[in-house]
C-alpha cells in the first residue's frame, strides 16, 4: 500500500508560478513511476507530467512542456511539480498518482494509488 499526500495548490495570477508537493508514505520502489494529473470543472482527469522514483525518466503533456518541472527527492519520499508561467486554463484540481513501471505512464487507468489532489486557481 502506499499513501500520498499533495500541497501546494492555490490561488495566483496569471504568470506566477507554484509548486506542488506529493508525500509518499508506505511502499516505494525505484520501479515505482509518479504522476501528475488534473482535472478541471466538466472536463475529463487528463495527464500532466510523470518522473521514475529514481529520476531516471520525465515525460510531460504538451500543453506544459518547458512551463512545468517534475522531480523526485528519494531520500524524503516526497516528488513535487514545479509549475511557471501559470495560465487560467492551467486552473484544475491536481492529483498525485502512483503505479508501477514506466509503461503507460499517461493513462491515469493504470495508477494504483491516488492522492486527494489540490486547487490550483489562476485569474488572468
Amino acid at each position: 500500500q502506499m499513501q500520498l499526500v499533495e500541497s501546494g495548490g492555490g490561488l495566483v495570477q496569471a504568470g506566477d508560478s507554484l509548486r506542488l508537493s506529493c508525500a509518499a508514505s508506505g511502499r516505494t520502489f525505484m520501479q515505482t513511476t509518479m504522476g501528475w494529473f488534473r482535472q478541471a470543472p466538466g472536463k475529463e482527469r487528463e495527464f500532466v507530467a510523470a518522473v521514475t522514483w529514481s529520476g531516471s525518466a520525465a515525460d510531460y503533456a504538451d500543453s506544459v512542456k518547458d512551463r512545468f518541472a517534475i522531480s523526485a527527492d528519494n531520500a524524503k519520499n516526497t516528488y513535487s511539480l514545479q509549475m511557471n508561467n501559470l495560465k487560467p486554463e492551467d486552473t484544475a484540481v491536481y492529483y498525485c498518482a502512483a503505479k508501477s513501471g514506466w509503461v503507460g505512464h499517461t493513462t491515469k487507468n493504470a495508477y494504483i494509488y491516488w492522492g486527494q489532489g489540490t486547487q490550483v486557481t489562476v485569474s488572468s
